[in-house]
């Protein structure tokens, strides 16, 4: 899984998700790309998943390229434990991805392929995905 090899806290907080994203909403090194609709914390198991959603499908052609990193750690208390004594344990990781941030490129494949395999990946996250071209940005 993805994770920070260390990090200037060790805990965050929550944080806000609100507006859209302004860096990384464009397509900048495949030609197909995974965008977020939606805004949403993505774990770093999610993005593994949707990883290897890609490179099943694709089995060893083209380029994949993961656009968001998870550097934000969430904690949380043991079940079953009284309220107090701090803030809990770090449970994993998530990266904060708003609308419009692209999560995946993929480029070096058919345009059918590409689209069904970001078709497959979008489908490991917890908010709505849209695919885009770079055909359809111009």
């Amino acid at each position: 899984m993805l994770q920070p090899r260390r990090t200037k806290f060790r805990k965050q907080h929550r944080g806000k998700m609100k507006g859209v994203a302004n860096r990384g909403s464009t397509l900048a090194f495949g030609d197909f790309g995974l965008k977020a609709v939606d805004a949403s914390w993505v774990t770093s198991r999610q993005i593994e998943s949707g990883r290897r959603a890609i490179t099943g499908y694709v089995q060893r052609g083209g380029q994949v390229w993961i656009r968001i990193f998870p550097d934000k750690p969430v904690s949380s208390r043991p079940a079953e434990t009284r309220m107090g004594g701090g803030k809990g344990a770090i449970e994993h990781w998530v990266a904060p991805v708003r609308r419009g941030k692209i999560i995946f490129e993929i480029a070096d494949v058919s345009e059918a392929a590409a689209r069904e395999a970001l078709r497959r990946a979008g489908a490991k996250f917890p908010m709505a995905v849209k695919i885009v071209s770079r055909a359809d940005e111009l």
